[in-house]
């Protein structure tokens, strides 16, 4: 069902900017990580690994919602960057998102940052 009242796409408050400087790229996402904008970030993430950027911060601190799609997208960052020899650093996940990467066992893999 389609709600006139609300016309926005689901992507419209999702943004992904990313910054590198001496060898790591900070990639920061705002919104939500869904189907329909996870490829924009699988998109910036991928691109970073394929420039070499050996060490990557995936900034969440504005990010509200991951679903499996997302988590997909961060799980096939690791696993390239790894595979380069890089590596992959979560910085300041919600306590609902964190939450998530727990349940899912990426905690295990991951470097998790605060601030």
């Amino acid at each position: 069902m389609n709600d006139a009242a609300h016309p926005s796409p689901p992507a419209a408050d999702f943004g992904v900017v990313t910054d590198v400087e001496d060898g790591v790229a900070t990639v920061a996402v705002r919104g939500e990580v869904d189907v329909y904008t996870a490829p924009r970030l699988r998109e910036q993430l991928y691109g970073v690994v394929a420039d070499n950027v050996p060490r990557v911060i995936l900034d969440l601190s504005a990010m509200t919602f991951i679903d499996s799609t997302g988590l997909g997208v961060i799980v096939g960052t690791l696993k390239r960057l790894r595979e380069a020899g890089g590596d992959l650093v979560i910085r300041s996940p919600s306590r609902s998102t964190r939450k998530v990467l727990e349940i899912t066992g990426l905690t295990r893999i991951l470097e998790i940052v605060d601030g």
